[in-house]
């Protein structure tokens, strides 16, 4: 018998807001920069991570939807089972200008290793498996723009053939000051089914 999926949960992050199921729950001044939207989100939001500040902002967005998830959510009741699918278009191209520079200047020559450690796109779900003790697959994939068939079939795949009992996935990109991020939760319960199309309608809200 197959298993119903469903979008459970979901959130936008976007121009200097926060969205959880599609209302508003935190509005930065829209004159701060990504940094410091991000900065003024996290205490709001009241993370508890300290290594957030040492993050690139990818990493940064990337817990911060992630938690404007889960922090809703028992992840007893997945066994910590959730399995991260992420993507984007930029990968982590805001972090590889930044140690380009580092390296370019002969005379100053001074790669930081706190930089070089975020020149792969998903240094974030690694971050975000060890702040939510998650234990399942993870990905993080680059396309043009949000592929919405990609992800509804590999979700889907990853719970019908028991590779996670819940899915935490969606669209998480920066380069420079444009960002956004549409991140959700699929599993078996909620009341919106897991559909390409309702992923796609989501997605532009």
């Amino acid at each position: 018998m197959h298993k119903k999926l469903y979008i459970q949960s979901y959130c936008h992050i976007k121009n200097n807001q926060l969205w959880l199921n599609g209302k508003l729950v935190f509005e930065g001044d829209q004159d701060n920069n990504l940094k410091d939207f991000l900065k003024s989100s996290y205490r709001d939001q009241k993370l508890h991570y300290p290594k957030f500040f040492k993050m690139d902002n990818l990493s940064k967005l990337s817990i911060l939807a992630a938690d404007l998830i889960l922090s809703e959510i028992d992840l007893n009741k997945f066994d910590h089972n959730v399995a991260l699918i992420f993507s984007n278009k930029a990968s982590s191209l805001d972090t590889d200008r930044k140690h380009q520079k580092s390296i370019d200047d002969a005379d100053h020559y001074f790669p930081s290793p706190a930089v070089f450690v975020y020149t792969l796109p998903n240094i974030g779900i690694g971050e975000i498996s060890i702040k939510h003790k998650l234990k399942s697959e993870n990905g993080f994939f680059i396309f043009d723009e949000y592929n919405a068939k990609f992800h509804h079939n590999y979700e889907r795949l990853l719970i019908k053939n028991n590779k996670s009992n819940a899915v935490l996935a969606g669209w998480v990109n920066v380069d420079e000051e444009v960002y956004d991020a549409f991140v959700y939760l699929i599993s078996e319960n909620g009341n919106l089914e897991h559909t390409e199309q309702n992923l796609i309608k989501l997605y532009k809200e």
